[in-house]
């Protein structure tokens, strides 16, 4: 049986069989969660996004290696594949496009199917990085399927958010028309060597030109919950998302963009920045749960037969959705 304790030791077999248990939302997991949440809180926690075919998954494992190599990082990558709409599976192939990794002790590779969940990141992925961070992981590399403008979740999770682009996509910029450039803290073109670069990069720095860099990230996932966003200290330099050119099949820029990585936590973490990220991503987790609790609590007061039957009537029109929603909730109160 997993204990915590395997965890925080670092037993690899112990992990893998968490994070499974966590995915599948067993009981096990849900404690094993509630043991370890003291442990959380050192991981630096980087999301990935971008439109399909930018080169995430080349460009993370590049990163990774430098991690390795160079900083001599423990690390942690969870890779978040689409899944079937028709049968829950999933291709879960980043493994093997990150093949350069396996083998060392010091990394560790996760898989997992989205299971229809929106926003393109699986319901127990914020689980699953506060495992790794227990486990004693410094970085926590979260790359996301590239759906386009449900991406933006990423930016609730990570403390810094890459944001990649590439040329000859068919667009100047996919990212501005999926609506996710405004999540990014850096901006990455990938596949440089590619005709069309320069492109790219001159129309990403003239919408950086047009914008007014706010907190509004915090503040979209913020406004239809009861979160509070902290105030900002004015005193605190305005962060504005550099652009890194990369060619990561070949290593090229990773260095580069590892510093401007290791620069944004530095920001972060001399003003107010992290503190805010991370209040705003257990506010919101927090209240996504206090929804699932209700849910499952408004299952189990009302009959499988009553709400079929206030279904059937909404079916057939012959009331509203508001109406039968009143009608359940006043059946459940009484």
């Amino acid at each position: 049986m997993t204990t915590s304790q395997d965890i925080l030791n670092g037993n690899r077999l112990a992990l893998a069989k968490l994070l499974t248990k966590i995915e599948n939302n067993a009981p096990e997991g849900r404690d094993a969660l509630i043991e370890l949440f003291p442990h959380t809180g050192k991981a630096h926690l980087i999301g990935v996004t971008g439109a399909p075919g930018t080169g995430k998954s080349s460009l993370v494992n590049q990163l990774a290696l430098h991690y390795r190599k160079v900083e001599d990082k423990k690390i942690a990558i969870l890779a978040v594949d689409p899944s079937s709409p028709f049968t829950g599976g999933a291709v879960l192939g980043d493994r093997v496009r990150m093949r350069d990794l396996s083998g060392d002790e010091k990394v560790f590779i996760r898989s997992m199917a989205t299971r229809g969940s929106l926003g393109g990141l699986a319901q127990s992925t914020a689980n699953m990085t506060q495992v790794f961070d227990a486990a004693g992981f410094d970085i926590v590399i979260i790359e996301t399927v590239g759906a386009g403008q449900s991406e933006v979740d990423v930016a609730r999770l990570a403390h810094t958010t890459l944001v990649v682009e590439a040329p000859g996509l068919g667009d100047d910029i996919q990212a501005i028309k999926a609506g996710i450039l405004e999540i990014a803290d850096i901006l990455v073109v990938n596949k440089g060597d590619r005709p069309g670069v320069e492109n790219t990069e001159k129309a990403l720095k003239s919408m950086l030109d047009l914008a007014h860099p706010t907190e509004k990230i915090f503040r979209h996932h913020g406004k239809s919950m009861n979160v509070d966003v902290p105030k900002q200290n004015t005193n605190t330099k305005l962060w504005i998302p550099p652009i890194q050119r990369t060619i990561s099949t070949e290593g090229v820029g990773i260095a580069e963009l590892a510093e401007l990585i290791s620069k944004h936590a530095t920001h972060l973490l001399s003003g107010e920045g992290w503190s805010s990220r991370v209040r705003i991503r257990l506010q919101v987790e927090m209240e996504a749960l206090i929804q699932e609790s209700l849910m499952n609590r408004f299952r189990q007061d009302i009959s499988k037969e009553k709400y079929d039957e206030v279904f059937e009537k909404v079916f057939q029109r012959n009331i509203s959705p508001w109406e039968a929603v009143k009608m359940l909730m006043n059946g459940r109160l009484k």
